[in-house]
């Protein structure tokens, strides 16, 4: 079990196919997610991944907290999430999480707070049909109707459907498919729509209905030195062939000069 992310929700957007059918997307932004704690057995009882995301200002974080991203030398941030993993799924502390984490085809689940509509109605909050428009029906077309008994009970029973505060509430939009991942300005494009307004902070993981994509990183996508092992390899070996070309070339340089410098005596 990998960890998850947190992301920033950009907006929507179509991306077009290779055969020219387009895709409704929601982008959502990886703004420096790095592990900041990591829980183990032996001292929490579990094992997880205490990350943070985005950046905060010094007076908008609390003395304990300051000290709690001082300690793990990571800047402050703004959203700071845990997650569980499997014991070889650890990463170290500082690490920071590639948008490469996910790849394109997988499925993953989006959790956050929808969009809040604030008071609302009985009609608009739980479907209700109202009363009529016409026949004595004065001032109350829109009114919740009857919510409560006689004598016997006497009450209104807890949880009934009525008039209240409407949205803003903890969802998880399952099963979502990754259709592209720009790993240069940490981007990941998901298919649909996910909870939450624009700016809002998001957690994106693996699903957990299907098995774990088979190209995704374990135990996942850095930024680093990890990323850049193989390039920096190649570049070794052309500097080195350029200087033994350098080198064959220095050596027959006086060769090639020698009979020029006769020829001028001559």
């Amino acid at each position: 079990m990998r960890t998850g992310v947190i992301a920033r929700k950009v907006g929507m957007t179509r991306l077009f196919q290779e055969d020219g059918r387009h895709v409704p997307v929601t982008v959502l932004s990886l703004e420096e997610c790095q592990v900041v704690s990591v829980r183990t057995a032996e001292r929490d009882g579990y094992v997880a991944l205490q990350l943070g995301a985005g950046s905060a200002k010094q007076k908008n974080v609390a003395k304990p907290q300051r000290e709690h991203f001082a300690k793990a030398q990571v800047p402050l941030k703004a959203r700071v999430c845990e997650f569980r993993v499997a014991d070889d799924a650890v990463l170290e502390v500082g690490a920071t999480i590639a948008a490469s984490h996910f790849v394109p085809g997988q499925l993953v689940d989006v959790a956050g707070h929808t969009q809040g509509k604030g008071f609302a109605g009985g009609m608009k909050r739980w479907g209700f049909g109202g009363m009529r428009a016409t026949h004595g029906v004065s001032i109350s077309h829109r009114a919740l109707g009857s919510t409560g008994q006689r004598q016997d009970p006497g009450r209104v029973f807890k949880n009934k459907k009525m008039a209240g505060h409407m949205g803003d509430k903890e969802r998880t939009q399952q099963n979502l498919e990754v259709v592209r991942v720009d790993d240069e300005r940490g981007l990941i494009f998901v298919k649909g729509s996910v909870p939450g307004a624009k700016n809002t902070w998001l957690t994106v993981k693996d699903s957990v209905k299907v098995p774990r994509h088979a190209e995704a990183p374990y135990p996942g996508a850095l930024k680093g030195a990890n990323d850049l092992a193989e390039p920096i390899a190649e570049e070794e070996v052309i500097v080195q062939e350029q200087a033994q070309d350098d080198a064959v070339v220095q050596d027959a340089a006086p060769e090639a000069s020698a009979p020029a410098q006769d020829g001028q005596e001559g």
